[in-house]
């Protein structure tokens, strides 16, 4: 198992200023702490919706590479986004599921099928062109190199533990300023 905050760090050494980042819930909350930037796209307040707002952002941004941060939970509920990622084919998309079998931030209940899901799986089987699943901190460095020089759409599903715990910011995540960071960010209009 993965503690998540080493893979968050590991990964931010390969996401470029320019780059886009969905992130949800515990993963979002220590992404804002291990690499805060303005385009990190933190208006995700309903449970599923990171790999459907990822697939947008990637559609309107080719030009862009867009990280989607997932939680095992989050993505159960939305698993048809799988389908539609692989139909549209967006070669920017890199989708990470951090599996830990649980709702952390509601409570650590045990998700549906924590034990046994294949996220990995089901998203071949859905068209995304390179999937994985990663269950060691070495395995994650050796993958990441070569990673992002192909194209995409392409998930990784990461089996983690939680790592070092980051202040849970929810007042920030929800607030009218952190989307207008985000927009001005992304337009480069102010």
């Amino acid at each position: 198992m993965i503690p998540r905050d080493q893979a968050l760090i590991r990964m931010g050494g390969f996401i470029a200023d320019e780059d886009i980042v969905v992130a949800v819930y515990q993963t979002l909350f220590d992404w804002m702490e291990i690499k805060p930037r303005v385009l990190n796209y933190v208006a995700t307040g309903a449970m599923g919706q990171a790999s459907s707002h990822g697939l947008g952002l990637a559609l309107a941004n080719p030009e862009r590479k867009v990280f989607v941060f997932d939680g095992d939970g989050s993505l159960l509920m939305n698993l048809g986004a799988l389908a539609t990622i692989g139909e549209a084919s967006p070669t920017n998309l890199f989708h990470f599921v951090f599996a830990n079998g649980t709702y952390e931030v509601n409570g650590e209940h045990p998700i549906p099928g924590g034990k046994t899901i294949e996220f990995e799986k089901i998203a071949q089987a859905c068209g995304y062109r390179q999937t994985f699943k990663v269950s060691s901190l070495v395995k994650l460095e050796k993958l990441l190199p070569d990673l992002f020089t192909k194209k995409g759409p392409t998930f990784v599903a990461l089996k983690i533990v939680p790592g070092k715990q980051y202040p849970r910011r929810y007042d920030f995540i929800h607030s009218p300023e952190a989307r207008e960071n985000f927009r001005r960010a992304l337009t480069g209009k102010p």
